[in-house]
């Protein structure tokens, strides 16, 4: 459970791939027409990404108050008038929509520190096309064992050693997926750190630093059923994480 001054109790990352030609053409289409639409509605729209390492993927996170709240929205969003508007030309540009992490906070205070559900927000207008220079780290550990020891693991021996500004640090949830329409990764164990740098080069920079240290992998590896998944992100023109 986190603080009720932060966002969110349950979160998606999602991570969707698409034709690599088309990307700008979602984002486009989704920054207009599918961020204050589905925020109405009881969801937190926290950041839409361009992958800069995959042209063919669009990252983007998405926040609740709780499952229950999550059923009804989601519900609510794409058997709602600006789905059935927007939908197919969406959907056109998709080819995969499964590849989503349903997460929590690891505890209280580790959540997103933007405004939660339902509570005012700020962000550039509809019609903004200016991106951020700032550049969007997620690190996604697959665990071998249990969370809560790798959680405090990570907090003390891993985190002293990354640079950025901490975000958040979320974990897989284990409740059920209420709304199968949108499937979830199933038997999922995942860890998840995001951070934010200012520019291009910081993150260059703290990129080349993390590689000597292989120390850090190493230890990482012994608690891992595979490498980590590292997202190099941009934010687009209207992600409230930039």
């Amino acid at each position: 459970m986190t603080s009720a001054s932060l966002c969110c109790p349950i979160v998606e990352l999602r991570q969707y791939t698409v034709h690599a030609n088309r990307r700008d053409d979602l984002i486009t289409l989704f920054d207009r027409e599918f961020v204050e639409t589905q925020e109405v509605l009881g969801m937190r729209l926290i950041g839409q990404f361009r992958d800069l390492d995959r042209p063919d993927r669009f990252v983007w996170i998405r926040g609740f108050a709780d499952m229950p709240t999550r059923m009804e929205a989601l519900t609510a969003f794409y058997s709602g008038p600006v789905w059935k508007q927007h939908g197919a030309a969406a959907n056109v540009t998709m080819i995969d929509v499964d590849d989503v992490h349903l997460l929590h906070p690891v505890d209280d205070g580790a959540g997103f520190p933007f405004p939660g559900v339902g509570e005012p927000v700020e962000r550039p207008p509809a019609d903004a096309t200016l991106t951020p220079s700032s550049r969007v780290e997620v690190i996604v550990c697959p665990v071998d064992g249990d969370l809560d020891e790798f959680g405090r693991f990570f907090a003390a021996e891993v985190e002293p050693q990354l640079g950025g500004t901490p975000l958040a640090r979320l974990e897989t949830d284990p409740s059920p997926n209420t709304y199968p329409a949108l499937p979830v990764r199933p038997d999922e164990n995942a860890y998840v750190r995001v951070a934010r740098f200012d520019d291009a080069d910081t993150y260059a920079e703290y990129r080349a630093a993390r590689e000597r240290r292989p120390e850090l992998r190493a230890e990482l590896a012994k608690r891992l059923t595979g490498p980590p998944a590292v997202l190099r992100l941009a934010p687009t023109a209207r992600s409230l994480l930039r």
